[in-house]
């Protein structure tokens, strides 16, 4: 059984047994949405998104690129590989450095 999470995202065509799932779980989401790119996926159910975004230096009136790197849970029902564009909610701790989940793949 597939919930709403209160986001406008599809909902994945999957089901899951995995308690940290947005739709499947009981994990709610909250807070911040992440719009990047997957540069890593090596750990099990855990990869790591950057963002880039440009930031302007008033003292010399230029633009510089800035790259945040955040980690994510993926559930079981989203397939996700390395170079895919996502939508990650922020969540409550799931570990040390995961505190958000993939909800959506972007095409």
């Amino acid at each position: 059984m597939k919930k709403n999470i209160g986001l406008n995202v599809k909902l994945p065509k999957k089901e899951c047994n995995d308690v940290h799932c947005p739709f499947c779980g009981k994990l709610s989401v909250r807070g911040k949405l992440f719009d990047g790119k997957i540069t890593g996926d090596k750990a099990k159910q855990t990869i790591t998104l950057q963002k880039e975004a440009p930031v302007y230096f008033s003292k010399f009136k230029r633009y510089a690129r800035s790259t945040n790197t955040i980690h994510a849970h993926v559930p079981e029902c989203i397939d996700v590989s390395i170079g895919d564009h996502v939508l990650a909610a922020e969540c409550r701790p799931i570990a040390k450095s995961v505190s958000y989940v993939v909800v959506e793949v972007k095409e």
